[in-house]
């Protein structure tokens, strides 16, 4: 039996390798389009409707814990953005009014390699 392509584990992987990614500052060896970062939000997205289908002791624990403190650091190293400078380039998959958006989608980060 194979692993899902999609599972949790690999939501939660995408959207650590994003938020380690943008603590570095993206390293020069390290090729990251801005279709990536749109993807990596979309698995943040897929997160939360994921956390909100679990019962409470699961969202209360260790999954919610370790989302709570990623979701931290990534507010540690973006910036607001309520002009949403990066949707141009960086859309949800699914069609959300502005106000349903995720707060991710709302913050840029300090330093993107696709500024340079």
């Amino acid at each position: 039996m194979t692993t899902p392509v999609y599972s949790v584990a690999d939501r939660f992987a995408s959207w650590e390798r994003l938020v380690r990614r943008t603590e570095r500052d993206w390293s020069s060896d390290d090729f990251y389009p801005i279709s990536a970062y749109g993807n990596d939000l979309d698995s943040r997205d897929a997160l939360e409707e994921l956390m909100r289908a679990m019962p409470a002791e699961a969202r209360d624990g260790v999954l919610g814990q370790l989302l709570a403190r990623l979701d931290a650091r990534f507010r540690a190293v973006t910036v607001p953005d309520p002009e949403r400078t990066l949707s141009p380039w960086v859309r949800p998959t699914t069609d959300k009014p502005e106000p349903e958006l995720g707060e991710w989608w709302k913050r840029r980060p300090v330093h993107a390699p696709w500024d340079d």
